[in-house]
C-alpha cells in the first residue's frame, strides 16, 4: 500500500498521461484496496495505511477527472465520513477528559493504541498549544514592527546618514504606496492594511508578550523608545486633543500615546492625501475599499484636525468633483444592485431552528464577536475552513448512523452545496457591501458636528455637484424597498444580511443633520423620495420576520430611525419638518410602539437577560421614541392629549408616567443669544442623588455680584456627580446602604444620649458621696416601673420622636436605682460611643470621604468634627464623666438658629477685635494716669480665707514707694526708717488692699473693676474729699473713663454684634423670601408671570428645573462625545471653557412666546382689518369697474344715435325725384 500511494505522490505519477488510458486498471486497484479495509485480519496500523491508499487514489481520480462507479463513490465517501465522525468523536472524548482530569500524556502513552490517527491528532493538540501560547508573542513582535515604523529613525545612532535619511520613512512610504495602485496591487493592499493597524487600538498584553515587547524595544531603540516616540508626537501632531471624540485608547508600553496623535502623526506624513488618491485613482475593488477603511481609522473618534486636513484638500487642491463623483457613482452602482437583485423574504425564518454555535456567530449588537487580536496567517485561516467542513460532514454523518430515517443535507452532498450556493446567493454582493464602509467614512468625516464638511457633502461649489446628503436618503429608499411596493413590507426586505447597512445609513444621515445643519434637515425633510416615509415606517411596523429572532436588531433599527427624526427636528424654531413628519404618521401607533417597547423592557428585566452590554436596552428605544413624540407634540394636540398619563392603571398608561418621569426638558441660550429647548432622558445614575443633598444645595447656594446662583450651583455639579457615583457604588453594600439611610436617627441618637448623660451628671455627681444612691422607697420604686410601663406602651400608639424619648429616660431612671449611677453612665456612654461610630460609618458612607483624597479629608470640617465628637466621647468614657459636657455643643451645629447667633459675633469678628483694642489701649492709658497721679485711691477690701497668712517680707518693703514714706514724716520731724510691718498687718486685719503700686497691678485692676462695674472704675476706688487738692481731677478721670470706655467703646461693640445679628435676620428672610419667589436659574420673579399662560410654579418646576439642569451635566459627562446632538455638543463645549453664558438669564421662552403671542394677535388683527380693507377696495374698484363699462355704453349709445341722427337728413337728400 505504501508503494502505491508513493507512485501516485511522485512527480511521475503527475507527469504521466496513460492514466486515463488504464481507467479500468485503476478502477480495480481502488476497489481491491476497498476490500482489504473491510477486512477483519489487518491491524489498526495496517487499516490507517490502506485508508491513506483509499485517500490518494479517490484524489488523483478527482484531479484526473478518472470516472467512478456511484456505488464505489458512495462507500469511499462513506469511509472518509466515518473516519471523520470517529476523529471527532475522540477529540470532543480528549477534550472532555482533558478538562476533567488535565493532561492524559502519561495514560495514554501506556495505552496499546498508539496508531497513525493518534499521533495526528496529538500533533494537532500540540499545535493548538504552541498557537495559544506564542500568538501573544506574535502580537507583541507585530506591535514592535508597527512602533519601528513609527520613528524608524531611532535605529540607528544619532548623527550618522541613515538617521538622517530615515527621518521621513513614513511619508516617503506613503507616497511609495500612490505609484503601487496600478503595478504592484497586492503590495499596495498589504501596505494600506499595515497602516490601519497602526491605527487599530490593541488590548493590552498578557504578561509574555508585554516582557518581549519590553525586550524588543530595548535591544531596536536602546532605550530611546519614549523619549523620540514623546518627542517626535509633540507639538503640531497632538493638536487634535481639542477635537472631542472618545478614541484615545492607550496602549500602557507606549508611553501615553493615543490613538489621537498616531492619526495626527500619519496625517501629517500624508495618509489623508493617500486615502484621497486611492478612492480617486483605482480601479481595484479591493484597494478602494481598503482606502475607506484606511480613510476611517484615520478619522475614528471624529479627529477634528484630520477633518479639516480632508476638507483642506478637497476644497482648495480641487480634488472634490472627481472624489465625489466616485462615491456618488459607488452609490448609483449599488441601488442599480439592489434593484436588479432585490429579494424578498418570504419564508418565516422565525420557525427556523438555529443551534447555539450558529447564533454565537452571527454579526449583530447581542451577539457582536470582536475580532481576535491573533494575526492569521492565510494558510492557517484556510485549515480552519477545512477543519470546520469536516466537522460538520462528520456530524451528518453521526446523526444519519443514529437516526438513518433523518435526511439531513450535508454540506459535501449535491443538496448541501445548493445551499451553500442559495445561501452565498443571499449575500449582498461587492458592490452593496462596500456602501457600508462608505457611509461609516461619510459619517465620521461629519463627526462631532462639522459643519463644514456637513454642507461640503451637499454643494461642492463646482461646475458638477453631487449630494451625497440626498443620495444617501435615496439608498435608504432603495434598500428598504419602497420602489418596489409598499411601506408595510418592510420586513419583506430588512433582513439579518442587510440590516446592519440600513443602520448605517441611518447613523449617517442623522451625523449630516446634527449640529444643527439647517440644509442638510430641509434637504432630507423635503425630498422627493420616500425617505422620511421610509423612517417613519421603521419605528412604527413591525419587521417580521427579522423582529421574531432577532429584535436586538429590530430594536437598534428603531433607535436610529427615532434619532434620525429626532435630528431632522433638531434647533429648528419653525414647523415646516414636523409637520412633513406629522402628515404620514398616526400618532396612536406612535404611543402604542412606545408602550409595547416598554412591556418587552419590562420581559428582559424579568427575563434571563444575558444580551450583553452592546445590545439597546428595549426602554431606551422607548424613551427615545417618548421624546420623538414629547417634540411633535408642540404642533399636534392630539398627540399631546395621548402622552398624558391618566390615573386609571388598567388604560396601560404606567410606560407614559415612566418615560414623563425619566424625561426632562430645560433651556439655554446659544450663541446668538436666541433660546432653544432641549428634551433629554434623565440618565440612571440621577437617581442616586439624595434629598439631603438636594436640601443642602437648595438653600445653601449663594448668590453672585449679579444675583445669580448659577455660578455657584456650577461648580458644586462636580461634587453632586461624585456623590452619585458613591451612592450607586454603596448600593452594592447592603449593610453599609442601610447604615447610610439612616444618617439622621443616629445624628438624632447622639444627641438625645448626651443630653441624658450630661443630666445624670449634674444631678447625681459625685456618685456614692451619700451611700445610698440605689435605695428607693417602695412606693417610688412601683411608680417608677409604672411608668416604665406606660412610655413602653407609647412606643406602639405614637410616632417615634415622641415615644422614645419618655421611654429612654424612664429606663435610665430605672437603671439608675437598680444598678447604680456609674455602671449606668458606662452604659450610656458605650452606647453613645457606638452610635456616633455608626453615625460616622454613615456619614463616610453618604458623602464618600475617602474617595476624595487625604487633601479632601484634612480640609472636609465636617468629617474632622465628627472624628472630635468620637474622641470626646472616649474621653467622657474611659477619662472622667465632665468632658461629656463638650457634647452638648453639639446643639449649636444642629440648630441654625443657634449658628446665627453664634455667626453674629465671629461674621464681624475683625471689628470687634479691632474695637476692642481700642478698649485696651484706653484702659492702658487710664493705668498709665491711676498709677501717676492716683495711686493711693486704689484701695479695695478683701475677704480673706481663713488660716492663711498673708506672704510679707521683701515684697513689701520692695514695694513700698516715696508716697508711702512720705506719710510716715510728720510735720518737721521726718524719719528716714521705714515703717514698721505692723502698719501693713493692721491694713490686711482691716480688710483693705493696695491695688496700685506697681503698674501691672494697675492694669489688671482697671480692666476687671473699671469693665465690669457700670459706672467704670471710679465706682471701686476711695471715695475722695472734696477738700483734698485732686478732687477735680479724680471727677474728671471717673466721668471720662465712663462715657469713653463704658458707654462709647462698649457700646460700640455690642452695637456691632446686634447689627450683624439684625443683618443675618435680614439675609435670612430674605433668602427665604428669594427660595420662594424667585427662579433659581434665570432669577425671574413671581410676579413677571402674574396672569400668563404658565404660572410660576410651572416654571421653576418644568421649564427651569434646578435639577434638570443638573442632569443634563451628568448627561453630557457620562455621553459618549461622538454621540452628541448638537446643543449637548454646544453646551460641552461650553463647560470646558466654563463659560455659563449658557444658562438662560433673566429670560424664558414661555414669556417670549406670550410676548410674541401678543404681537402675533395685533399682526392678526391688523391682518383682519387689512384684509376688510382690501375687500372693500376691491368692492369699490369693481362697482367703479361696472360705472365705467355703464358710461362708457352709454356713451357708444350716444354716438351711434347721433351718428344715425346725422346720416338720415344725408339720405334723403339722394334719392331721386319721383
Amino acid at each position: 500500500m505504501n508503494i502505491v500511494s508513493g507512485f501516485f505522490n511522485s512527480p511521475f505519477s503527475d507527469n504521466s498521461t496513460s492514466l486515463q488510458t488504464h481507467q479500468p486498471v485503476f478502477i480495480q486497484l481502488l476497489q481491491s484496496a476497498f476490500r482489504i479495509y473491510n477486512c477483519t485480519w489487518p491491524n489498526p496500523s495496517q487499516k490507517a495505511s490502506v485508508e491513506s491508499c483509499i485517500r490518494t487514489l479517490a484524489e488523483v481520480a478527482k484531479n484526473r477527472g478518472i470516472a467512478i462507479p456511484v456505488d464505489l463513490d458512495s462507500q469511499v465517501n462513506t469511509l472518509f465520513m466515518k473516519s471523520h465522525s470517529n476523529m471527532v468523536q475522540r477529540a470532543a472524548m480528549g477534550w472532555r477528559l482533558s478538562a476533567r482530569s488535565g493532561p492524559r500524556f502519561k495514560e495514554a502513552l501506556g495505552g496499546p493504541a498508539w496508531d497513525y490517527r493518534n499521533i495526528i491528532e496529538k500533533l494537532q493538540d500540540v499545535v493548538a498549544s504552541l498557537e495559544q501560547q506564542f500568538s501573544p508573542m506574535m502580537q507583541a513582535e507585530f506591535s514592535v514592527l508597527v512602533d519601528v515604523l513609527y520613528s524608524p529613525e531611532l535605529l540607528f545612532p544619532e548623527g550618522s546618514d541613515a538617521r538622517i535619511r530615515c527621518g521621513a520613512f513614513m511619508s516617503k512610504l506613503i507616497n511609495h504606496t500612490k505609484k503601487l495602485m496600478e503595478k504592484e496591487e497586492k503590495l499596495c493592499i498589504k501596505i494600506l492594511q499595515t497602516l490601519r493597524e497602526m491605527l487599530e487600538k490593541k488590548d493590552s498584553f498578557v504578561e509574555e508578550g508585554s516582557t518581549l515587547r519590553k525586550i524588543l524595544l530595548n535591544r531596536y531603540f536602546k532605550g530611546d523608545y519614549g523619549v523620540g516616540m514623546n518627542g517626535h508626537l509633540s507639538g503640531t501632531y497632538c493638536k487634535s486633543a481639542q477635537g472631542g471624540g472618545s478614541f484615545s485608547g492607550q496602549d500602557s508600553d507606549k508611553m501615553g500615546i493615543s490613538m489621537s496623535d498616531i492619526q495626527c502623526l500619519l496625517d501629517k506624513e500624508g495618509a489623508s492625501e493617500l486615502v484621497i488618491d486611492v478612492i480617486v485613482n483605482t480601479k481595484n475593488d479591493r484597494i478602494f475599499s481598503e482606502g475607506i477603511l484606511l480613510g476611517i481609522a484615520l478619522l475614528e473618534g471624529g479627529n477634528t484636525q484630520t477633518q479639516y486636513s480632508f476638507y483642506q484638500q478637497l476644497h482648495e487642491q480641487k480634488k472634490s468633483e472627481k472624489f465625489f463623483k466616485v462615491l456618488y457613482d459607488r452609490m448609483k452602482a449599488a441601488q442599480k444592485e439592489i434593484r436588479s437583485t432585490v429579494t424578498v423574504n418570504t419564508i418565516d425564518l422565525g420557525n427556523k431552528k438555529r443551534d447555539d454555535d450558529n447564533e454565537l456567530m452571527t454579526s449583530g449588537p447581542r451577539m457582536r464577536v470582536r475580532d481576535s487580536s491573533l494575526h492569521l496567517k492565510e494558510g492557517m485561516k484556510g485549515q480552519l475552513t477545512e477543519a470546520s467542513s469536516a466537522t460538520s460532514k462528520a456530524y451528518c454523518v453521526y446523526r444519519r448512523e443514529m437516526d438513518p430515517e433523518i435526511d439531513i443535507m450535508c454540506p459535501g452532498s449535491e443538496t448541501g452545496n445548493a445551499e451553500e450556493k442559495s445561501a452565498e446567493e443571499v449575500t449582498m454582493s461587492p458592490a452593496i457591501a462596500i456602501m457600508q464602509p462608505i457611509l461609516r467614512f461619510l459619517q465620521l468625516l461629519c463627526e462631532n458636528h462639522n459643519r463644514e464638511l456637513q454642507n461640503f457633502l451637499r454643494n461642492q461649489n463646482n461646475k458638477t455637484n453631487y449630494n451625497l446628503v440626498c443620495e444617501t436618503l435615496q439608498f435608504l429608499d432603495c434598500i428598504c424597498g419602497s420602489t418596489t411596493g409598499g411601506l408595510g413590507l418592510l420586513g419583506l426586505y430588512i433582513n439579518e444580511k442587510n440590516v446592519v447597512l440600513v443602520n448605517q445609513t441611518l447613523e449617517s444621515l442623522t451625523e449630516y443633520c446634527q449640529g444643527p445643519c439647517h440644509e442638510n434637515q430641509t434637504c432630507i425633510a423635503t425630498h422627493e423620495s420616500n425617505g422620511i416615509d421610509i423612517i417613519i415606517a421603521l419605528i412604527l411596523n413591525d419587521i417580521n420576520p427579522l423582529g421574531k429572532y432577532r429584535m436586538d436588531l429590530v430594536l437598534q433599527l428603531k433607535n436610529n430611525a427615532s434619532k434620525l427624526l429626532l435630528a431632522i427636528m433638531e434647533s429648528r424654531h419653525d414647523s415646516e419638518n414636523a409637520e412633513r413628519i406629522l402628515f404620514n404618521m398616526r400618532p396612536r401607533e406612535l404611543v402604542d410602539v412606545m408602550k409595547n417597547a416598554y412591556n418587552q423592557g419590562l420581559e428582559c428585566d424579568h427575563g434571563d437577560d444575558e444580551g450583553g452590554d452592546d445590545g439597546v436596552s428595549p426602554k431606551d428605544v422607548g424613551h427615545n421614541i417618548y421624546i420623538l413624540a414629547h417634540q411633535l407634540a408642540r404642533h399636534n394636540k392630539l398627540l399631546q392629549q395621548m402622552l398624558k398619563p391618566g390615573s386609571d392603571p388598567a388604560d396601560g398608561d404606567e410606560a407614559l408616567k415612566y418615560y414623563a418621569n425619566h424625561t426632562a426638558q430645560i433651556e439655554i441660550v446659544r450663541h446668538d443669544r436666541t433660546m432653544e429647548q432641549i428634551v433629554f432622558p434623565v440618565p440612571n445614575i440621577c437617581e442616586y442623588l439624595t434629598q439631603e443633598s438636594k436640601c443642602r444645595v437648595f438653600n445653601t447656594t449663594e448668590r453672585d455680584e449679579q444675583g445669580s446662583k448659577v455660578n455657584d450651583f456650577f461648580q458644586q455639579t462636580e461634587d453632586l456627580y461624585n456623590e452619585m457615583k458613591w451612592q450607586k457604588k454603596i448600593r452594592n453594600n447592603p449593610a453599609l446602604f442601610w447604615f447610610s439611610r439612616h444618617i439622621s436617627l443616629w445624628g438624632s441618637i447622639s444627641f438625645n444620649l448626651a443630653v441624658f448623660i450630661n443630666l445624670a451628671v449634674a444631678l447625681f455627681y459625685p456618685f456614692g458621696d451619700d451611700g445610698d444612691e440605689g435605695t428607693l422607697s417602695p412606693l417610688f420604686s412601683v411608680l417608677l416601673w409604672i411608668a416604665v410601663a406606660i412610655c413602653t406602651s407609647m412606643l406602639f400608639f405614637f410616632s417615634k420622636p415622641v415615644g422614645i424619648r419618655p421611654f429612654l429616660v424612664s429606663v435610665m431612671l430605672r437603671s439608675i436605682y437598680t444598678i447604680g449611677l456609674g455602671p449606668t453612665l458606662i452604659l450610656l456612654g458605650a452606647a453613645n460611643l457606638c452610635n456616633k461610630i455608626v453615625f460616622l460609618v454613615s456619614f463616610v458612607g453618604n458623602r464618600g470621604t475617602f474617595t476624595r483624597g487625604y487633601r479632601a479629608v484634612i480640609l472636609d470640617m465636617a468629617f474632622l468634627y465628627h472624628v472630635a465628637y468620637v474622641l470626646v466621647c472616649m474621653l467622657g468614657l474611659f477619662v472622667h464623666e465632665f468632658f461629656y459636657s463638650f457634647l452638648l455643643f453639639d446643639l449649636v451645629y444642629r440648630e441654625e438658629t443657634l449658628l446665627n447667633v453664634i455667626k453674629s459675633v465671629t461674621r464681624n469678628g475683625r471689628s470687634i477685635i479691632l474695637t476692642a483694642v481700642l478698649a485696651l489701649i484706653l484702659v492702658y492709658l487710664f493705668s498709665i494716669i491711676g498709677f501717676l497721679f492716683l495711686k493711693d485711691d486704689f484701695t479695695m477690701e478683701v475677704d480673706r480665707l481663713k488660716n492663711r497668712t498673708p506672704i510679707t517680707g521683701s515684697n513689701d518693703i520692695s514695694t513700698m514707694t516715696l508716697s508711702s514714706m512720705m506719710r510716715t514724716c510728720d510735720t518737721g520731724n521726718c524719719s528716714p526708717t521705714i515703717p514698721a510691718s505692723n502698719t501693713a498687718d493692721e491694713e490686711y486685719e482691716d480688710g483693705i488692699e493696695r491695688t496700685c503700686d506697681t503698674l501691672l497691678m494697675c492694669i489688671v485692676t482697671v480692666l476687671n473693676q473699671g469693665l465690669r462695674n457700670g459706672g467704670g472704675v471710679g465706682d471701686v476706688l476711695r471715695r475722695p474729699s472734696k477738700d483734698e487738692p485732686l478732687f477735680a481731677a479724680r471727677v474728671v478721670y471717673d466721668l471720662l473713663f465712663y462715657f469713653i470706655v463704658i458707654i462709647i467703646v462698649l457700646n460700640l461693640i455690642f452695637g456691632v454684634i446686634i447689627d450683624t445679628f439684625a443683618d443675618l435676620r435680614s439675609e435670612k428672610q430674605k433668602k427665604e423670601e428669594i427660595l420662594k419667589t424667585t427662579c433659581f436659574i434665570c432669577g425671574l420673579e413671581r410676579d413677571k408671570f402674574d396672569n400668563k399662560t404658565v404660572s410660576f410654579e410651572e416654571h421653576i418646576k418644568s421649564e427651569h428645573n434646578m435639577w434638570h439642569y443638573l442632569y443634563f451635566l451628568v448627561l453630557v459627562k457620562v455621553k459618549d462625545p461622538t454621540e452628541y446632538t448638537g446643543p449637548e455638543s454646544y453646551v460641552a463645549q461650553m463647560i470646558v471653557e466654563k463659560n455659563l453664558d449658557w444658562f438662560p438669564r433673566m429670560r424664558a421662552m414661555s414669556l417670549v412666546s406670550n410676548e410674541g403671542d401678543s404681537e402675533q394677535n395685533e399682526i392678526r388683527n391688523l391682518q383682519e382689518k387689512l384684509e376688510c380693507t382690501m375687500s372693500l377696495v376691491k368692492q369699490l374698484s369693481g362697482q367703479l369697474a361696472e360705472l365705467k363699462e355703464q358710461m362708457t355704453e352709454q356713451r357708444k349709445n350716444k354716438q351711434r344715435l347721433g351718428f344715425l341722427g346725422s346720416n338720415t337728413p344725408h339720405v334723403n337728400h339722394h334719392m331721386p325725384p319721383h
